[in-house]
């Protein structure tokens, strides 16, 4: 089957998915990543099961990971925030530990795609998807503007299809 036949037969598959923000700083009142997240997962005919913020602290991002992990009913974790050079940027790290598929083309992807948007800088991301077992995983900048570039010119358009994807 080609790309668009695989793609027809998913676009009836909707996720269940878990919003993991990471973050020293947001608050629930002020994550405009994960409302970025959750909004245009909704569009795309998604629905959200948990949302959760954390520090950025390895031992806080493995423990809200291994815990939707835990629950078959989630086919999807989208996180933000974390992905970058700083000290204190340990997403990666985290989810890179706990992938048993990665998809290197979301990270290259979103690179590229950042590139038009911010030139060299867009070295600086990390992004990287992949699967943990049965769940997509997600790890996106915390940027606004990245998260929107990520949703919308990647996970919203696909997530169907990959979810479809593994079900098969």
């Amino acid at each position: 089957m080609s790309t668009a036949e695989h793609r027809e037969k998913a676009k009836s598959q909707s996720a269940l998915c878990a919003v993991l923000t990471i973050s020293d700083t947001r608050t629930e009142a002020d994550d405009g990543g994960g409302k970025i997240i959750r909004e245009a997962l909704a569009a795309a005919g998604h629905a959200v099961k948990a949302y959760r913020i954390v520090k950025d602290e390895p031992a806080q991002i493995d423990a809200a990971l291994r815990a939707w992990l835990g629950d078959a009913s989630i086919h999807a974790i989208l996180c933000t925030g974390g992905t970058g050079i700083a000290r204190r940027d340990t997403t990666i790290e985290v989810v890179e530990r706990l992938l048993d598929k990665k998809l290197d083309g979301f990270g290259e992807l979103f690179r590229m795609l950042s590139w038009e948007q911010v030139g060299a800088a867009a070295m600086l991301s990390r992004a990287v998807a992949g699967l943990a077992g049965e769940t997509l995983i997600f790890a996106m900048p915390g940027s606004t503007n990245a998260v929107r570039l990520a949703m919308e010119k990647l996970i919203a358009p696909e997530l169907s299809h990959l979810v479809w994807e593994r079900r098969r």
